[in-house]
């Protein structure tokens, strides 16, 4: 009797398995079917057609037990990671105090990334509008995931770049500096 009950037993847990961790037809579910069959066969040639049918009934009855209670959903939550993981394996700009209009150095060339220096910390940034060298200072503009975004101060300014200032001044649509460019050609 004690193998029959451990083969149920043993049924169940792979039963479970193969529906809530295997899905599919896999090595579980098809042991659980093969202890099944054996713990029926046991049954039937040790206590006869009533104790086999009863233990085919409790194997029916258990099964149908077991597949409802590990498919509802309250059960598995007692199991599962209920905390949020809200680090990063690398801070933010922001998560370190870097704030846009925050002036620094480079490190490295920053080609478009390298490394920026804001006081006594070092941080990955990227520079939009060109290349820079190491020991320019530069200025915060925005954020870039985990870098900082930079451009060089006294440097070109990224949104004007096509020429100085004053020029800039005097022409008010693309248009007209395209013509300006043609004349002074």
């Amino acid at each position: 009797m004690g193998l029959i009950i451990a083969l149920i037993v043993i049924g169940i847990v792979l039963l479970v398995a193969e529906l809530v961790l295997l899905p599919g037809i896999s090595v579980a579910g098809i042991a659980a079917f093969v202890s099944f069959a054996v713990a029926i066969f046991y049954g039937f040639l040790h206590f006869g057609v009533l104790g086999g049918s009863i233990i085919v009934a409790s194997i029916v009855i258990l099964s149908i037990i077991a597949v409802v209670i590990s498919l509802r959903a309250n059960t598995w939550k007692r199991l599962s990671l209920k905390t949020t993981i809200e680090s990063t394996s690398t801070p933010t700009p922001q998560q370190q105090n870097i704030r846009i209009g925050q002036r620094g150095e480079t490190v490295t060339r920053l080609a478009p990334m390298g490394k920026v220096r804001f006081g006594n910390l070092t941080i990955e940034a990227k520079s939009i509008d060109r290349f820079l060298d190491p020991h320019q200072t530069v200025e915060v503009i925005g954020y870039d995931n985990t870098a900082a975004v930079v451009r060089e101060i006294g440097g070109p300014d990224p949104i004007h770049s096509g020429g100085s200032e004053e020029k800039s001044s005097k022409t008010s649509s693309p248009l007209e500096f395209l013509s300006n460019e043609s004349n002074i050609s």
